[in-house]
């Protein structure tokens, strides 16, 4: 069952977390590149709002892409991979195994240079879970908020966006920092919603790429930035941004605080910082054995090298210096499960039609081995999410004092 996540977790592994993020999907890497997009931002005299049609909000569907192309496209890429990619993958998973909390066992399992190997883990994970994620629903790579119960897995994401955009109070030139950034379709998103300059941030020079393709493809002048979340300091000047999002991108960052410092830095004074993000909730007791034996099939399936809490990232957002304003959980109801289910439901059902394509050696083996594990838990992430353990979609809204 498939974050980045996701952005870009996000939900990440399996049913991602953004990471597109959530697209916006998770950033890193040790070297920095930034690819700027040459063509003008393309503007109009006024940018679309939420729309309503019997009675229910009808999402901004101006940047989306075309699904059946990206589904192509994706087939096409993982039928390609060479062994060792596919090896790669496959052993990516061990990081989730682990914690951020316990160097210890880090150092053990990887060594001093620990976080180099989490990198490289990251990078040979995501050069294959994007185009997993894009034979569905959650090509953005992550599975958003229940916005409305009778939208769909895409439209309930363009409605959280939405709902970011105005949180940040994004308006047209104005400029925002997107962490996870994923392929660029959150960015794109926003642009074309609030006439925004969005400059994204990820792990995966592939899915750069692809961002700038996209957006180049739409007129839009966003920016895109291969580096790593957790190599700081961020390659930005002071006071440089407007706002700030991300979207489930932070379950793979090493120290919260030491981020959101830095984000504290290159937002302007009056700034505003959206995160929507994994937590495990009050209910969760780590001593439970069925709690205990839940969130360790569930933390690969979300990407997750660490477990925050709610209090525990307002607490880093207020040391760094912002003033937490929203603290919750957008879903109806404060349960995801609903889209969870669902994306389960249509992955479960591809990996049946993969399986019997396999079986006729119209497919390679490797498309059995990567869909069975992408599809791996999904049901326990459910009962997690039912169960009040845990959420994907936490939402915190900040802002950088004026003076």
């Amino acid at each position: 069952m498939a974050t980045a996540t996701v952005s870009q977790p996000p939900i990440a592994p399996g049913i991602p977390a953004r990471n597109d993020s959530s697209d916006s999907s998770r950033s890193s890497q040790t070297s920095t590149e930034q690819v700027k997009l040459a063509t003008p931002l393309h503007t109009s005299s006024s940018f679309p709002s939420k729309r309503h049609h019997g009675g229910r909000s009808q999402p901004d569907r101006a940047a989306s892409p075309k699904p059946w192309k990206t589904f192509v496209k994706a087939f096409k890429h993982i039928r390609d991979l060479t062994p060792k990619e596919v090896d790669d993958f496959m052993s990516s998973y061990e990081i989730y195994n682990l914690d951020w909390a316990d160097e210890a066992e880090m150092i053990k399992a990887f060594g001093p240079n620990y976080q180099q190997r989490v990198g490289d883990c990251l990078r040979a994970y995501y050069s294959v879970l994007n185009h997993l994620c894009s034979l569905g629903d959650v090509e953005k790579m992550y599975i958003p908020p229940l916005m409305d119960k009778k939208a769909s897995v895409l439209d309930n994401q363009l409605l959280y966006e939405e709902s970011v955009a105005e949180d940040v109070g994004l308006k047209e030139g104005m400029k925002v920092l997107d962490l996870g950034c994923g392929r660029g379709r959150v960015a794109a998103h926003m642009t074309s919603f609030s006439g925004a300059q969005v400059t994204g941030l990820n792990i995966d020079a592939n899915q750069i790429a692809q961002a700038k393709e996209f957006n180049d493809a739409r007129g839009l002048a966003n920016e895109f930035v291969v580096h790593d979340q957790n190599d700081l300091p961020l390659p930005f000047e002071d006071a440089s941004f407007d706002a700030f999002y991300e979207i489930q991108a932070l379950s793979l960052c090493k120290d919260p605080s030491a981020l959101f410092k830095e984000i504290y830095r290159v937002l302007k004074p009056g700034a505003k910082f959206s995160l929507l993000d994994w937590v495990s909730l009050p209910p969760y007791n780590p001593e439970d054995p069925v709690h205990a034996g839940l969130m360790r099939r569930v933390k690969p399936l979300i990407g997750a090298v660490g477990t925050p809490t709610p209090a525990s990232f307002e607490k880093a957002l207020v040391d760094a210096g912002f003033a937490v304003t929203k603290s919750d959980n957008p879903s109806i109801g404060g349960l995801q499960a609903p889209l969870i289910d669902k994306v389960d439901i249509y992955f479960r059902s591809v990996r049946r039609v993969i399986h019997g394509l396999v079986r006729l050696r119209a497919l390679p083996l490797h498309f059995k081995t990567l869909i069975d594990r992408f599809c791996l838990d999904g049901q326990a992430f459910v009962k997690m999410d039912n169960m009040r353990l845990i959420t994907t979609t936490y939402r915190i809204v900040a802002e950088k004092p004026s003076s």
